[in-house]
């Protein structure tokens, strides 16, 4: 039966996110064969396991990308959703739903596994409702299903793990909602993995719905006390209130977290339910729990600690892309692009050899900051999240190391050749599209830097936007081009 295992195919959607990109790199490690069905291949090439992978390039609204995908397939996973996309996701993640199921019918696809959220509370919240939703379309053909319903994950990078960590760093004193004292049933990353995995193991396939949940139940009050503890802080003292509501909640943790309020919000209305698995759905019968046990809350916090720490996060909640404007949700150039493109283009020839520049250049952004003017960037990262931005909080997932698609601040990285080139896309609220490239080429035994700031506007609003910030470049852009070769050349003179 192990052999017949390693024959199928699985489709994992949604590899670029959080949990997708884990769960590709565990069933490689499986010997499994593997697909993986994203927008953009190109946002994938700087996972360690691309080489590893099949990749089906399209969307989830496209019936024919989806035929392709399934074909030949005997377990996909549906990992996908419509949160940050829509402000009607509902009914976009019912359609994408009932038209996956629709073609893993006609591909005879055995089995769907499907990760949602618990829903065990008659008070649920739209995000929960529509998970729920999902598992309805999706079971609503002759394909077994099989939904996992996890409720918040502790992991580093998880948008949960993010929240808890934030609020709890920097708030020693806070006013809370009474949603804080309701019960919660958290489940580490690598127990959602560890499901997740065995059930690519299953000798039939499976109709029915699991939830999975860790070994404790608690407040997510408890779960900031557990953090603080664990982080060395002092308790903090937590005074809750009647009056924030999910809105204003997630308002505040928009400021206050890297976690934009579009994010938040689900992630709050979820917690007004009590979100504890139903042990009339344990998974006990189907899958075992693993042999070392479930993590603990304790356990969970301090492993995504370690991992943060350590700078070891493989995936983070913002490893998908964040719209911004209707315009803006695709990395493609939009259909109004190449009428005009404004440039601000700075250039150095330096002596410092190219890979010294590069690792300037590669570590720019988060913590190590933009190589001067920093007011304005600060500036320019509230104003963004002020609109409903990213703003600069999201930082970067490696302080080093960039990959295709990682996020960086408010940017994205949509194109890297190492020691010679890096394209940023940017993800802030503008009125057009934004680019930031840096190029690197050595003439003469010298290394010459290029720096452009891309900018299609759109319209003739987006037109007066960049004449009006224009007097800002005079001061960004010409310092950080000198003060990146400034600082290689520091770093290579220490050597």
């Amino acid at each position: 039966m192990e052999s017949q295992n390693q024959d199928r195919l699985y489709l994992v959607t949604g590899a670029s996110g959080y949990v997708g990109g884990r769960l590709v790199r565990v069933l490689l490690e499986d010997k499994k064969r593997v697909r993986v069905f994203v927008r953009d291949a190109q946002k994938i090439k700087g996972h360690a396991w691309a080489d590893g992978v099949e990749i089906c390039e399209g969307t989830a609204t496209n019936g024919e990308d989806l035929a392709r995908a399934l074909e030949g397939v005997h377990t996909a996973y549906y990992l996908l959703h419509s949160i940050n996309v829509a402000t009607d996701f509902e009914s976009v993640e019912a359609q994408m739903a009932r038209t996956f199921a629709d073609r893993a019918e006609a591909a005879g696809v055995k089995q769907i596994v499907y990760l949602g959220g618990i829903a065990n509370d008659e008070n649920r919240s739209r995000h929960l409702l529509s998970r729920m939703n999902t598992g309805i379309e999706l079971a609503s053909t002759s394909v077994p299903v099989l939904e996992l319903r996890a409720g918040i994950i502790i992991g580093s990078g998880s948008a949960s793990f993010e929240m808890l960590r934030h609020l709890t760093h920097r708030l020693p004193i806070m006013t809370t909602p009474k949603w804080v004292s309701n019960r919660t049933q958290p489940i580490a990353i690598r127990d959602v993995l560890y499901y997740l995995r065995s059930v690519a193991n299953l000798k039939q396939p499976v109709n029915r719905i699991c939830d999975i949940g860790g070994p404790e139940v608690m407040s997510y009050a408890a779960m900031m006390q557990e953090f603080s503890k664990l982080s060395g802080l002092r308790k903090r003292i937590i005074i809750q209130v009647p009056v924030l509501t999910p809105k204003l909640s997630s308002l505040w943790i928009g400021f206050v977290t890297p976690v934009p309020t579009s994010l938040a919000r689900p992630l709050v209305e979820s917690l007004i339910s009590e979100v504890v698995a139903d042990p009339r759905k344990s998974i006990n019968d189907l899958i075992p729990s693993p042999a070392e046990g479930l993590l603990t809350v304790s356990q969970a916090i301090q492993l995504a600690l370690t991992r943060t720490e350590e700078n070891s996060v493989s995936t983070r909640w913002s490893d998908a892309a964040f719209p911004t404007a209707p315009w803006q949700k695709a990395q493609s150039d939009p259909d109004w692009a190449g009428e005009l493109t404004l440039k601000d283009h700075r250039e150095i020839t330096t002596d410092v050899p190219a890979k010294y520049i590069w690792e300037q250049i590669e570590g720019i952004g988060g913590e190590h900051g933009w190589f001067g003017s920093g007011w304005l960037w600060y500036l320019r990262g509230l104003v963004d999240r002020m609109v409903g931005g990213v703003g600069l909080r999201r930082g970067r997932r490696d302080p080093n190391h960039l990959r295709v698609g990682d996020s960086l601040d408010f940017w994205r990285v949509e194109g890297l050749t190492p020691e010679k080139h890096l394209r940023l896309y940017a993800e802030m609220i503008l009125p057009g599209k934004a680019w930031l490239e840096f190029h690197l080429e050595e003439i003469d035994g010298k290394t010459v830097l290029t720096q452009d700031a891309l900018f299609a506007p759109r319209g003739l609003g987006g037109q007066i936007y960049w004449y009006l910030v224009s007097p800002f470049h005079f001061f960004i852009f010409p310092t950080m081009c000198r003060n990146i070769v400034k600082a290689a050349r520091k770093s290579h003179t220490s050597r």
